[in-house]
């Protein structure tokens, strides 16, 4: 497939920097430098008061974006759906959710976005609909045409007449994944919740009405869709098991009851080798919409798997992959004790297995994960905000993350996330639950956070929103939101959208990385430690004398134009700097 390239060219735009960018003339697509903004829906902007946020409300906030640096918004799911996993259960792959707003309000949406070039991206889920799309209930019914779109079993029945599911595969969500359907006197498989039946993919006409769908949003304008949980498309095929799906094995982890998804090892129900060829088939859609109007539509892919499978996503010999596979190493492989060889190890080990001439991309957050503010502690969120902006290739940043939102406490009685819900525990659900990174986005000291004028909110705003959201921080000499725009200033730069990477970790607490292009050298360090430490940033090759202060985190004594001694660079607990070579 000839791959087509939308030209971007770095030229005389950035002589800002001191006019030391000279005949900076590289074509590079839209999306390969992209900063891209998460938005949940529901908690974002609340147009008509009904306590729930709606694309209106989006549409209404986009200059916000604009001012931050935002290339692209990706939405989570708005297409129509009961609400059971909010959005992640469609019931219409080609309408938009009521009470999101219409159609033609996301028409509206697409035009505000295209007039302040901001691209918009829409979260697609293929591996399974709502249990109440015609799609389904006509499948339950036998009916002809849909009868095989979904994954059926018979199950057992022992010598008491009692029914039991075709075998012990578990749901992510707890709990068998089969479910009994009287109407078709057979079990339905659901690796997500039993409101979400997985589509059968070895069926080509399911496979079709995927394509058929992102080609109808893909004309619609979207400039790309995310494809959610995709290495669950396919489960094994159970011909080679004498017709019965077979059992997964014992993990053996201690702790885990016989209901968790972490109890099986789950080698039948997902990575499936098929899936890498589906993800080329989609692809393909793609690029013949890209072809013919130019313009690069983007597929990112969304898999929860080692990296040696996440990598795959990139495509590898005859199969073409995802542009962007998303890399979840910020997310996985850090946590509140990591320190900087972990954090060295996290970042290079990503660079090591992505293909060598394709673009890496980097988040710290997304609407299933814990905030960095609350992971790890508000003191790092200027230091997070650099890793995902100034390292090479993709940014992509939840909403909340550039402000330092911290999660939100939810009660037991106030919970709404299916997968906290299934714990059927008042006491241990917090520990799955995704509530608190979804409740409100914080705009301001008002009523609910500036979010909504109801009475009531979907989800209770977090604690703390009357000093920590975007007005006070906006208005601000010093916050973790000038920080942010800051540092989507400095991307645009050569030595950030092209230049070279080098990583160091310079003692256990503090990391730095050294990007460069031509005489043009950056140093980002990060002291991720409780404690003062004094580091020699010459042990970076080329990298002598005094630097200067480009960026620093809001708590830094330090700000921009300092300058420091690259051979004697004392760092506060927690201190991030971006410092510049001064030639």
């Amino acid at each position: 497939m000839t791959v087509l390239w939308q030209t971007l060219v770095v030229g005389t735009i950035v002589s800002i920097a001191h006019g030391r960018y000279e005949n900076v003339n590289v074509r590079q697509d839209w999306w390969e430098t992209a900063v891209f903004y998460q938005i949940y829906p529901r908690s974002f902007m609340d147009s008509d008061g009904d306590g729930v946020g709606d694309i209106n409300g989006i549409t209404s906030r986009l200059e916000y974006l604009k001012e931050l640096g935002v290339d692209a918004t990706w939405l989570s799911p708005i297409f129509k759906s009961p609400m059971h996993d909010f959005g992640y259960d469609i019931s219409d792959y080609y309408s938009i959710q009521p009470e999101y707003g219409s159609m033609e309000d996301f028409e509206q949406l697409l035009k505000k976005a295209s007039e302040l070039n901001i691209k918009v991206i829409l979260d697609f889920v293929p591996n399974h609909s709502s249990n109440e799309s015609d799609w389904f209930i006509k499948s339950s019914n036998r009916d002809e045409y849909y009868s095989d779109w979904y994954i059926w079993e018979n199950g057992h029945l022992d010598d008491r007449g009692q029914r039991s599911p075709p075998n012990n595969w578990v749901s992510l969500f707890r709990k068998s994944a089969w479910t009994y359907m009287p109407s078709r006197d057979q079990y339905y498989l659901h690796q997500f919740g039993d409101s979400q039946p997985d589509f059968n993919y070895r069926n080509p006409v399911v496979v079709e009405e995927m394509k058929n769908v992102i080609k109808f949003w893909l004309e619609k304008g979207v400039a790309g869709m995310r494809i959610n949980s995709v290495n669950h498309l396919f489960e094994v095929d159970k011909d080679g098991f004498g017709g019965r799906y077979p059992n997964e094995p014992m993990t053996g982890k201690p702790g885990v009851r016989p209901d968790d998804y972490a109890y099986l090892d789950h080698i039948y129900t997902k990575d499936q080798e098929e899936t890498y060829d589906m993800v080329s088939q989609l692809r393909d859609v793609f690029d013949a919409i890209t072809i013919r109007d130019n313009l690069t539509r983007v597929m990112m892919t969304e898999a929860n798997t080692n990296i040696k499978n996440a990598v795959r996503y990139y495509g590898e010999g005859h199969h073409t992959g995802a542009h962007i596979p998303f890399n979840f190493a910020l997310i996985e492989d850090l946590d509140k004790d990591s320190d900087a060889r972990d954090i060295k190890y996290a970042i290079d080990r990503w660079l090591t297995y992505k293909p060598l001439k394709r673009q890496a991309n980097w988040l710290t957050g997304n609407h299933d994960k814990s905030r960095v503010a609350s992971r790890f502690r508000p003191e790092l969120v200027d230091a997070f905000n650099m890793l995902v902006l100034l390292l090479p290739g993709i940014a992509i940043t939840y909403m909340g993350e550039e402000i330092g939102m911290v999660n939100g406490f939810v009660p037991w009685s106030e919970t709404k996330d299916p997968l906290a819900c299934n714990t059927d525990d008042p006491v241990n659900f917090i520990e799955v639950s995704r509530d608190p990174v979804r409740t409100p986005f914080q705009w301001s000291n008002g009523k609910h956070a500036g979010f909504s004028n109801a009475d009531t909110t979907w989800l209770p705003v977090a604690e703390g929103y009357e000093n920590l959201n975007v007005a006070a921080q906006r208005s601000a000499v010093r916050s973790h939101y000038q920080v942010y725009r800051t540092l989507t200033n400095l991307r645009i730069r050569p030595a950030f959208r092209l230049g070279r990477y080098e990583s160091l970790a310079l003692n256990n607490d503090v990391f730095a990385f050294k990007r460069w292009y031509n005489d043009d050298t950056y140093v980002v360090v990060i002291n991720v430690g409780k404690v003062y430490h004094i580091v020699n940033l010459t042990a970076f090759d080329l990298i002598f004398g005094q630097l200067e202060v480009e960026a620093s985190s809001v708590l830094s004594s330090r700000t921009y134009s300092d300058s420091v001694q690259a051979n004697y660079l004392d760092l506060a607990a927690d201190e991030a700097l971006v410092l510049r070579m001064q030639v």
